[in-house]
């Protein structure tokens, strides 16, 4: 049968936020792409199947990056000294308007679907740009590579430079256009409605979207309260609204759908109780956040209330794909805080963000994030053997602990997704 077989290796998943399971030399079976359980050793049912032999290597579900910009992977790692709002202007939008030309966006996209080929993500929500053509160039490309992800078309029709400033009828037209395209010529990528951002889309061009996204049965993905001075313009802008997030509900973007609202540094206090009782999927971006001095996001707090919760890798506020690093920046982040911030917030430890990359992120779309009965197979194989140690005895969860901050870039041994390999 196709995408069945018993993986053997040294097992990691988690089932909770602070319950994992770690299975030395332990046996994964998968049948027709799906979870069938995790075993000490494979019961005598499974004896026939074909066996992938990964011993002495770390055997993981894939990672689901929850907010990433394909069209900013090429200047990852320049110009961080600037914040947000003046790195858009100088940088992320004159880069982004050269994706108009399909044969840039053919040779950036294909470095980025590449590297993100040979991460730990399996799975990712992504925003492209405004140029329908361009993103589905992405899409195809993603679509050859075997990876399940979401795409959005950014829309934008105001404070934005002339060269990446739709009119709002069209953004609306090519917008319509490409979901059509996407729908009828892929099986694996989706598309996902995408206004940047408040200050980029007038209330009319919001207000289609949301239309859209309810006819149209699809997800919506944004920005909240990313930064101190967004916060203000958001205020100018929509003084009626008593928050960012109110701002997005009185325009019909907020709730009643699958919905990501990437960052969500400075929620506490006004929009938590949205984002909890919405069930907003929260993309948490550390890197990203700190590179451009936007903040110190609380996860503590969502996470102990049972919020959606993922990560982002940002890119390219944020520097690398990987959500290995995602997660060890997460924990890093949540220890400042609860140093700097409020000592009663505790910081994360390492299962809890390894969680949020995977069961919370995977969450978005579908069963996807875990080794439990009926989840589908999202594998990801390391080699942790290139890290010698003196330190005798390591158990799985500390050896992927080590890996994540000593590899976190390191290209993955082996990958599948939904139990077909891909690596």
């Amino acid at each position: 049968m196709e995408r069945t077989f018993a993986a053997r290796g040294d097992i990691y998943y988690t089932e909770s936020p602070s319950v994992a399971r770690a299975v030395r030399d332990g046996w994964l079976v998968v049948v027709d792409g799906k979870v069938e359980g995790v075993w000490q050793r494979l019961p005598e049912r499974y004896s026939h199947l074909d066996v992938k032999d990964f011993s002495g290597k770390l055997v993981i579900p894939g990672l689901s990056d929850l907010h990433v910009h394909a069209s900013q992977y090429q200047f990852r790692g320049l110009w961080m000294d600037e914040e947000l709002i003046q790195w858009l202007n100088t940088h992320t939008f004159p880069e982004e308007a050269r994706y108009r030309d399909e044969a840039y966006a053919g040779k950036a996209y294909g470095i980025f679907v590449d590297d993100l080929l040979r991460s730990p993500t399996t799975r990712a929500s992504i925003f492209a740009t405004i140029h329908a053509d361009s993103t589905m160039v992405l899409c195809r490309k993603l679509e050859e590579a075997g990876l399940p992800c979401f795409v959005g078309k950014v829309n934008m029709d105001r404070n934005s430079p002339d060269i990446l400033c739709e009119e709002t009828g069209q953004s609306i037209r090519d917008t319509l256009a490409y979901i059509d395209e996407v729908t009828s010529t892929c099986s694996l990528v989706r598309p996902v409605v995408t206004p940047r951002f408040i200050p980029s889309c007038t209330d009319g061009l919001c207000r289609a979207l949301a239309t859209i996204a309810d006819e149209r049965n699809l997800p919506v993905q944004s920005h909240l309260s990313e930064n101190l001075g967004e916060l203000e313009w958001v205020k100018e802008l929509c003084p009626d609204s008593t928050s960012y997030a109110d701002a997005y509900r009185a325009l019909g973007l907020w709730g009643g759908r699958r919905t990501i609202m990437a960052h969500c540094v400075y929620s506490l206090g006004h929009e938590e109780e949205m984002l909890a009782d919405d069930d907003i999927w929260i993309a948490h971006c550390p890197d990203s956040n700190t590179n451009l001095s936007s903040g110190l996001m609380c996860a503590r707090y969502y996470l102990d209330r049972g919020c959606r919760i993922g990560l982002g890798s940002d890119v390219a506020g944020g520097t690398t794909l990987s959500l290995l690093r995602s997660i060890t920046d997460a924990i890093k982040v949540s220890k400042m805080y609860w140093r700097h911030v409020d000592q009663s917030m505790k910081p994360l430890c390492f299962r809890e963000a390894f969680h949020m990359a995977s069961v919370i992120g995977g969450s978005f779309f579908g069963d996807v994030g875990t080794f439990l009965p009926g989840y589908e197979a999202d594998i990801v194989v390391l080699d942790d053997s290139t890290l010698p140690t003196t330190i005798e005895n390591l158990g799985v969860e500390e050896r992927l602990e080590r890996y994540a901050y000593l590899r976190p870039e390191a290209p993955v041994a082996h990958k599948a997704v939904a139990g077909r390999w891909l690596l």
